[in-house]
């Protein structure tokens, strides 16, 4: 069964739990944190290792949690270490953050432009997308800075790519340019 298959059956397993128990944003929270802590790449390593005991595992997860998360969240990932799919911990805690703005219908969109733009511009972009209908009912939206596109902006919706930057634009010409319409294929 594949990483992404696992990690969704687990992280929807605890999101229904947390539904019922009306804790899904104190599980939001902590399954942040989780995922913020993974970027210690020791953190990752120890969790993926065959040669260090589960229950070592467990020991050393608690000490780095305990009081960090819910009761909750804690007692699903002593299960998860219990069946031996601790190497999964860190796609678990991204999957229930996906599906968890999935159930509360909220669009996550990434916003690239040349310079930092005006709060009134995104607040602007914002009711263009509400409006359209690309979006669910919720945007949160992260804002980039990357001078090489050298202006216009790019926004990606989930897995939707606008590209209305000058470099997109410029990369375009080139390749209309380079194809030669007029050559003899053989």
């Amino acid at each position: 069964m594949s990483v992404a298959r696992i990690a969704s059956r687990y992280a929807k397993s605890i999101l229904d739990l947390a539904k019922d128990r009306g804790e899904l944003d104190a599980v939001l929270g902590d399954m942040q944190v989780v995922e913020k802590a993974m970027e210690s790449r020791d953190l990752v390593l120890l969790l993926k290792s065959p040669v260090v005991k589960t229950d070592k595992k467990n020991k050393i997860f608690s000490a780095i949690f305990d009081g960090k998360l819910s009761t909750l969240t804690m007692e699903f990932f002593k299960i998860v270490m219990r069946k031996g799919r601790e190497m999964y911990i860190p796609d678990i805690a991204s999957q229930y953050m996906k599906q968890y703005q999935k159930l509360k219908k909220i669009s996550s969109i990434s916003l690239t432009t040349a310079e930092a733009i005006d709060p009134a511009i995104i607040d602007a972009i914002e009711n263009k997308l509400l409006a359209s209908q690309a979006t669910e009912e919720k945007i949160e939206i992260e804002s980039h800075v990357d001078p090489e596109i050298i202006g216009g902006f790019i926004i990606e919706i989930g897995d939707k790519l606008y590209d209305d930057s000058v470099k997109g634009k410029l990369e375009k010409l080139k390749k209309a340019f380079t194809k030669n319409d007029y050559e003899k294929a053989f």
